[in-house]
């Protein structure tokens, strides 16, 4: 088993985190995912206070160990929602999409772990700077919003730059991902593609569908022009996009408004014509549909016989 200082911190039996993926992270799969011995996170992204309380208090009907909640802080409700992470006694938290330090003292205080996703080695020690727990390294090959570095690099510097526990994410959706970022010098890995083909991920099954049929050169990145890059599988939405952000008559406020809900339409409803079907470069080693446990279970055999196997490449 593998063990590291995330797992003693967290409570959590693996050093694996499931990603705070919009529209997609809800109670039943962190709740899945913390059953199994990881770390469940329920997407905060645009809900309010009320509506991330009922969700903590779903999962709670059917998960008693460590979960976290992810918040992000671009969101209008995320003072509201940072008070009801105190209020219902949430254990962990994980941050994107901004700045942290404006509730990590109130958190602290709280005794809530912050755990803040970072895509710079700047940030990662501004946030340990302010009692951040551990940081999550995420490189540009993830779904979703992504940063300019790309995982292989990213994970080391921050691992040197911080003393608290690196996890690493972005890139990794087995366990040779897993058993690299280790010795990158992560003590835990998060992954957000990998689960999108959970049993209990209640994504439409168009979603899975097109996660299950990704090659390698699956996805696009669009929304740099607006600054804030996204990675997503092709699609005639995602093309479109791309076509729109490369064309000087388009003004900035069209291109927010064409990507408006569109997350929404791929998670809920499997638009494959205006919905973004977000996810990583790794899309292509996904290949079945497993349980939470299933997944974990793998993926540390795997590291395991890796990293045990290691040695036949000293002479």
């Amino acid at each position: 088993m593998i063990k590291t200082r995330i797992t003693g911190l967290l409570g959590i039996t693996y050093p694996i985190f499931q990603g705070g993926m919009a529209w997609v992270a809800d109670a039943a799969l962190a709740a899945a995912v913390s059953n199994a011995g990881g770390l469940g996170i329920i997407a905060g992204m645009n809900m309010n206070g009320e509506q991330l309380r009922a969700e903590i208090r779903k999962l709670r009907e059917v998960c008693d160990g460590p979960f976290a909640v992810n918040v992000m802080l671009m969101s209008p409700h995320a003072a509201e929602v940072a008070d009801v992470i105190v209020e219902e006694r949430v254990p962990i938290v994980t941050t994107g999409a901004g700045n942290p330090l404006t509730f990590m003292k109130k958190w602290n205080e709280a005794g809530v772990k912050v755990i803040p996703v970072v895509a710079s080695v700047a940030l990662a020690k501004m946030v340990e700077k302010r009692g951040a727990a551990a940081v999550v390294a995420e490189g540009g090959e993830s779904g979703g919003h992504i940063g300019e570095a790309n995982t292989m690099a990213l994970v080391p510097q921050v691992a040197d730059a911080v003393d608290i526990p690196v996890i690493a994410a972005g890139g990794i959706a087995d366990g040779r991902g897993y058993a690299a970022a280790l010795m990158l010098g992560a003590e835990g890995i998060q992954m957000g593609t990998r689960f999108l083909a959970a049993t209990e991920c209640n994504v439409h099954p168009n979603y899975k569908a097109k996660v299950l049929s990704a090659g390698d050169t699956a996805t696009i990145v669009s929304g740099r022009r607006l600054g804030h890059p996204v990675r997503s599988l092709k699609t005639p939405f995602s093309r479109r996009f791309a076509e729109m952000e490369k064309d000087a008559a388009v003004s900035d406020e069209e291109l927010e408004a064409y990507g408006t809900g569109a997350l929404r339409k791929a998670v809920t409803e499997g638009d494959e014509a205006n919905g973004a079907f977000m996810c990583g470069q790794v899309a292509g080693l996904v290949k079945k549909e497993q349980s939470c446990k299933e997944i974990l279970e793998e993926m540390t055999a795997q590291a395991e016989d890796i990293l045990g196997g290691a040695k036949k490449y000293i002479s």
